[in-house]
């Protein structure tokens, strides 16, 4: 399956995009827009970070299991 190469977004491209995007919502939504994709991100990183520490519940389990076996 061949893979489809995407061409780097020049400046040309980024206004005519903020351009449609301003046309789209209006100007007064784009503050709101921005505000909830921000914290859409804040809370994904946040989730991701949370994920790869080992909860203290995941550690209390593993340890009783632990304790069992022995």
């Amino acid at each position: 399956m061949p893979v489809l190469l995407l061409p780097s977004l020049g400046w040309q491209e980024l206004v005519l995009i903020l351009l449609i995007v301003v046309i789209i919502f209006g100007a007064g939504k784009l503050p709101e827009i921005g505000g909830a994709l921000g914290r859409g991100i804040r809370e994904f990183r946040q989730a991701t970070r949370e994920e790869s520490k080992p909860s203290t519940e995941t550690e209390a389990v593993a340890h009783e299991t632990v304790k069992k076996d022995a």
